[in-house]
């Protein structure tokens, strides 16, 4: 069926590259895969980019006045080419989905979403309107897809029938990252020779853009936290970039850069053999909602560390992909990068495990079993 998607907080494509929009592409993806035709319905940004009453107020003016827009322009399509759904991809107080409910009111469409996050906090004060539409969006979905428990037990009070929630855990397809890890050797060795490593020291990888939120601080704790590993062999190798790439830097000044090598932004084929070739992946994870980076590495056979944030742990299953750190704490944090650095053994086998568990878990095949029955849910009594 002819299905319209749109992306409040970013549009598939966007020119940054991030975890959301690449959910987002996957989505689209997955909805073709099933047979169906989905079509992006509007490119609006509904993200608040500032705290002033005056400055949000006259954004959700310009997002209401693009629903009329949409709500105009799909009604002005012949009958056959209307969409027969409507699909709104992350949603939440600050990028909240105005258009959608419209356009499904007028156009009499069954209305579905995916990862919509609730924050009760923000009932009260300068984002209480925001916040409300938000949950009106929620309400009037037929189908609710959650990505992450966390985002699950606060959506459960807005969705009176159970019937309607679907967990939809983050997926990819793991393919490509798999067919790298198949010729780690080869891989390894050309890295090796491209950027002067050493073969035989552990190689750890960060993949994640620079932005001054909690990306930096990120970065902060894990230079922190490696801080107190550096009498052991290991090299460092970070991907990204962005406008926080001097702070960056700056926090990881005092490791040298034979220790610590920045590669800047990479394609994803030079990112899955980067993936393929380390032998640990690491992410403090402050404030992330899941980490794509984590499902990747996964794919690919790399063991993970990580801060147990958020739905963090759907993406890393502690002591069976990966090791979770506590939240905000780089000394734990850098007591499981020693245990991983001077346990090879248990790095293989957490490897091992979470190639497995993407592999049937956390792929689009099995993300399009779930939509499939998301879908057929919302458009039961049509």
């Amino acid at each position: 069926m002819r299905i319209a998607f749109y992306a409040p907080l970013k549009p598939p494509d966007h020119p940054v590259p991030s975890g959301d929009r690449r959910m987002a592409r996957l989505l689209l993806e997955a909805l073709r895969g099933l047979g169906h035709a989905p079509a992006v319905a509007s490119t609006f940004r509904a993200r608040a980019t500032t705290d002033d009453p005056a400055a949000l107020a006259a954004h959700r003016a310009r997002g209401l006045d693009e629903a009329a827009r949409v709500v105009a322009a799909l009604r002005g399509l012949p009958a056959a080419e209307r969409p027969a759904l409507w699909f709104t991809y992350h949603l939440y107080y600050k990028a909240p989905d105005w258009i959608g409910p419209q356009a499904a009111a007028a156009l009499d469409l069954p209305y579905v979403v995916a990862e919509a996050s609730h924050a009760p906090k923000r009932a009260a004060g300068v984002w209480s309107t925001y916040h409300a539409d938000t949950e009106t969006a929620i309400a009037k979905a037929r189908s609710v897809l959650c990505l992450t428990r966390h985002d699950a037990q606060c959506v459960a009070p807005l969705v009176h029938e159970p019937a309607r929630m679907f967990a939809l855990p983050p997926f990819l397809d793991p393919e490509p990252l798999a067919a790298a890890a198949a010729r780690r050797a080869p891989v390894r060795a050309a890295l090796a020779a491209r950027y002067d490593l050493d073969p035989a020291r552990p190689w750890l990888l960060t993949v994640a853009m620079m932005r001054r939120d909690v990306k930096l601080q990120s970065y902060r704790e894990l230079a922190t936290a490696l801080g107190s590993l550096a009498e052991r062999p290991w090299t460092l190798l970070i991907v990204g970039d962005g406008e926080a790439r001097g702070d960056v830097e700056a926090s990881f000044a005092g490791f040298g850069a034979a220790r610590v090598r920045f590669l800047g932004e990479r394609p994803p084929e030079a990112l899955a053999e980067l993936y393929a070739a380390a032998d640990l992946y690491l992410w403090p994870a402050v404030g992330e909602a899941y980490g794509m980076a984590l499902l990747e590495a996964g794919a690919a056979g790399l063991p993970v560390v990580a801060g147990a944030i958020g739905g963090v742990p759907d993406i890393v299953i502690d002591r069976r992909t990966g090791l979770l750190a506590r939240a905000n704490d780089p000394r734990d944090f850098a007591d499981h990068v020693a245990t991983l650095l001077d346990e090879p053994a248990l790095r293989q086998a957490l490897g091992a495990a979470a190639s497995s568990f993407v592999a049937s878990e956390r792929s689009l095949g099995a993300a399009q079993t779930i939509l499939d029955r998301a879908l057929a849910h919302a458009t039961a009594d049509r």
